[in-house]
């Protein structure tokens, strides 16, 4: 059976991951900080046999990552899916930044992947597949950035893609491939009633493109829908 690690599963992006892919039948390790409270996973839990797993992690504590990587089962990982983010305040342009935010989303968004993929390398590294895909955003590409703001969440996307940028050949003799994704604009709690996109529909896209993935596509940034989109 296939497993498939991914964080922040407790909600949008994430929680549609962990139920796709225990619905299809793989091993599914859904990290999430709390545990206890994570309610939608916990409804998820009796229709998937098993399947599916919490798993505690909070993405900003090392010490919390690296339990989570020793502790219980220490299978192989097909696929780690860095998915915890943050958006952090939208309303700050130069002249209005909040330091102590900026500084909390770039511990998720940068660290927290970082983090991951570091603890999890060995695991991982035991596959197949040896996939590590990391969910970025559009508002990180420094190309199609026409409408500036959002200072922290802009910076903290940009540097996520050259953290895995960077590990793609890092990690290019152990035949890892490492790549980010940029879901489009979906319906969560992030992303808001007005974004085009089911997490429904954005997930069932991203595992396509994630199901073809191979050592070729290692260092890329892609779209959705399996485009290459602009760094």
């Amino acid at each position: 059976m296939k497993t498939v690690l991914v964080t922040g599963a407790n909600r949008g992006i994430g929680l549609e991951f962990a139920r796709q892919y225990a619905v299809d039948g793989w091993r599914v390790l859904a990290g999430c900080r709390n545990p206890d409270s994570a309610q939608a996973l916990q409804r998820l839990m009796p229709d998937m046999e098993g399947r599916l797993s919490l798993v505690e992690i909070d993405v900003t504590d090392v010490g919390s990552v690296q339990r989570a990587a020793v502790e219980g089962d220490q299978g192989a990982i097909d696929v780690l899916i860095n998915c915890a983010g943050v958006m952090g305040k939208s309303d700050q342009t130069i002249g209005t930044i909040d330091y102590d935010d900026w500084e909390h989303v770039l511990d998720v968004n940068v660290l927290g992947p970082a983090r991951m993929t570091e603890a999890f390398l060995e695991r991982v590294a035991q596959s197949s597949r040896r996939t590590i895909v990391t969910i970025t955003s559009g508002m990180g590409s420094l190309a199609d950035n026409t409408s500036g703001g959002y200072i922290p969440y802009r910076t903290s996307k940009a540097a996520v893609n050259m953290v895995m940028r960077s590990a793609a050949i890092d990690l290019a003799r152990q035949r890892i491939t490492c790549v980010v994704i940029n879901p489009g604009w979906v319906k969560t709690d992030m992303g808001g009633r007005g974004a085009t996109l089911t997490p429904e529909q954005s997930v069932s896209a991203m595992r396509r493109l994630i199901d073809r993935l191979g050592p070729k596509d290692s260092g890329k940034f892609y779209n959705y829908d399996g485009r290459e989109y602009p760094w």
